[in-house]
């Protein structure tokens, strides 16, 4: 396991200049980039916001437009714009995204509404599933499909807490999150692994041998095998001195991992994590400059850029290389 307290001082951290910094801005009012996604064309990016809709950007000149939602309920004079959280359960909260590329299918993790899937066209997502074991989905937040068999990874960050009760989670060190399943085949929901501490985000390896996931409240990074001798175990990976929420796979085959960095009990420094298979970080991004003490979701680079997304700005940031 690696410190990333003693990293920051052995490893220069790649400080990049607000010059290479733009944002694409969300539609008035909007808040809440969560986590994105990009089509098989490249398209995109696809991103989850807090007034329950699913928003594709089309390019400078147009913006982001609707794309999907989660809700039968949503209505668009009620919900559109909104960020009353007391609205969730009527607007939907979509968070962890992930395309199947052979189907075009796009699978959604909403906080009240599950796993859910919407095709090409994009429009109402149906609802695939609540529950595993018979216990409820309270905090469905990160998502993955492994490139290989089309399977659906994701988490359900507390047994216990909603997202509206994050932060109470957090104070208590809740350890009740679950890691799952799902597979398109049979439309089972299997329980991977049960007492993580706010597992929140997941990717799946370029060969569908492993998995990773992070563990906001915990602190860490954890390695799940999918094949192999190690199969259906798991090991803590990272040890880190900051919160990690989303992590993705790149093109490459590595990974980045939004860390929010805890300088002091009341300042949180954001940044990017690149790390490899064996946990080897190679590349920490510091984004305090551009973000400042807000906490970031998601750090993903696609096509030579990092993508930032936030729970708390109004739009999505961009780092060009």
């Amino acid at each position: 396991m690696l410190s990333l307290l003693i990293l920051l001082f052995s490893f220069p951290p790649i400080v990049l200049s607000a010059n290479f910094f733009t944002i694409l801005p969300l539609p008035s009012t909007t808040v809440g980039p969560e986590a994105f996604v990009f089509d098989s064309s490249g398209a995109g990016p696809y991103t989850g916001v807090s007034d329950g809709r699913i928003l594709k950007y089309q390019g400078p000149n147009v913006g982001f437009v609707d794309f999907a939602y989660t809700s039968p309920k949503r209505s668009k004079a009620l919900c559109d714009g909104t960020n009353n959280i007391v609205l969730g359960p009527k607007c939907g909260r979509p968070l962890g995204l992930g395309f199947n590329n052979a189907t075009n299918e796009l699978y959604i993790a909403d906080a009240y509404f599950g796993l859910l899937v919407v095709g090409k066209n994009g429009g109402l997502a149906t609802q695939l599933a609540t529950s595993a074991d018979g216990v409820p989905f309270r905090f469905p937040d990160g998502l993955d499909v492994d490139p290989v068999t089309g399977d659906v990874y994701f988490t359900d960050a507390s047994a216990v807490f909603s997202i509206s009760q994050i932060f109470l989670a957090v104070s208590i060190g809740d350890s009740t999150g679950r890691l799952l399943k799902y597979d398109p085949r049979t439309k089972q929901v299997k329980v991977l692994l049960k007492g993580l501490q706010g597992p929140a985000g997941v990717a799946v390896s370029a060969d569908g041998g492993f998995l990773l996931v992070t563990e906001f409240i915990g602190e860490r990074i954890r390695k799940y095998w999918i094949k192999g001798p190690k199969a259906n175990t798991s090991e803590i990976l990272v040890s880190l001195r900051g919160r990690p929420d989303n992590i993705k796979r790149t093109a490459a085959g590595d990974f980045w991992a939004a860390v929010n960095l805890q300088n002091t009990t009341i300042v949180t420094l954001p940044a990017g994590i690149r790390l490899n298979a064996n946990g080897n970080i190679t590349n920490i991004v510091m984004l305090s400059a551009q973000y400042k003490t807000t906490l970031i979701s998601e750090v993903q680079e696609f096509s030579g850029s990092l993508y930032i997304g936030s729970m708390f700005t109004n739009f999505v940031g961009v780092l060009a290389s």
